[in-house]
């Protein structure tokens, strides 16, 4: 049996725009110092598997990272991402799972990484559960999740005001937590983890080119993809509201003092 949720920002080319700019260093920064040579490593949720791949160097030839997600279509890119960068079976290995219930036995790796994963699952204790079963005793068990409700942005806009709430909301009718990275020292404990070392960091989107990236791809989000979709099928909005909220996307995007930040929790286990 699984409880995954439904995943609300699907796999649009304007996610995966997002998606794809994530590396190690600027989304799992908090985890590096605890990687070794060798290390035997699974990524939970590993999208198109820019992370997964820089992780997969890190550990150098004699580890290895597996790269795990709900979704065949994802996993074809990162499959892609890790041979265009020279990583060959061995060291990227990728398989289709439900991180309620691991395809792995005890003990088989010495880290377990999440990122942007437990906001979007119904029950994210026995998901961490499930981590810390696959994690060898003393390893590591790590996961980093933004905090919708912390997200700051300068200058102030109606619309993307509307857009947290609409997002919030829709993604709480999914079955997630969009407020995750505020939860993931509760949720750890929950899941019996007593050894836990928990910290923040954080995205910040400010110059010209960073606000036009940023902003337009919310703006083509907020009207083409999953996230869409599922918002007006849940009768919270329509056409007209979201082309609204992308314009003002677009608006903040322009502005010459634009400012956006996304807060993330973090949390380092020890299994």
């Amino acid at each position: 049996m699984t409880s995954r949720a439904v995943y609300t920002h699907g796999f649009h080319a304007s996610v995966l725009r997002s998606h794809t700019w994530r590396t190690a260093e600027n989304s799992a920064g908090y985890l590096l110092p605890h990687l070794a040579p060798g290390a035997a490593v699974l990524d939970v949720g590993c999208g198109p598997g820019t992370v997964t791949a820089d992780l997969a160097e890190r550990v150098g030839p004699g580890g290895h990272v597996t790269g795990l997600d709900a979704s065949a279509e994802v996993l074809e890119q990162a499959r892609r991402t890790a041979a265009g960068r020279g990583l060959d079976g061995d060291r990227v290995r990728l398989a289709a799972g439900d991180v309620h219930a691991l395809p792995f036995p005890d003990g088989s790796f010495d880290v377990v990484h999440a990122h942007q994963v437990l906001q979007h699952v119904a029950d994210p204790v026995r998901a961490l559960r499930e981590m810390r079963r696959v994690c060898r005793p003393g390893g590591t068990v790590a996961a980093r999740d933004s905090d919708y409700a912390a997200m700051a942005w300068y200058p102030a806009s109606d619309a993307l005001g509307a857009w947290l709430d609409l997002y919030r909301a829709t993604a709480a009718a999914n079955g997630g937590e969009p407020d995750a990275g505020r939860r993931l020292l509760s949720w750890a404990r929950e899941a019996g983890f007593a050894e836990v070392a928990a910290s923040a960091s954080a995205w910040c989107y400010a110059t010209p080119e960073e606000r036009a990236w940023w902003g337009g791809l919310w703006a083509e989000r907020t009207t083409s993809s999953a996230f869409a979709r599922q918002a007006v099928a849940q009768g919270r909005t329509d056409e007209a509201e979201l082309h609204r909220i992308a314009d003002g996307w677009r608006a903040w995007g322009a502005a010459d003092d634009g400012w956006f930040a996304v807060l993330h929790g973090e949390v380092l286990c020890r299994a």
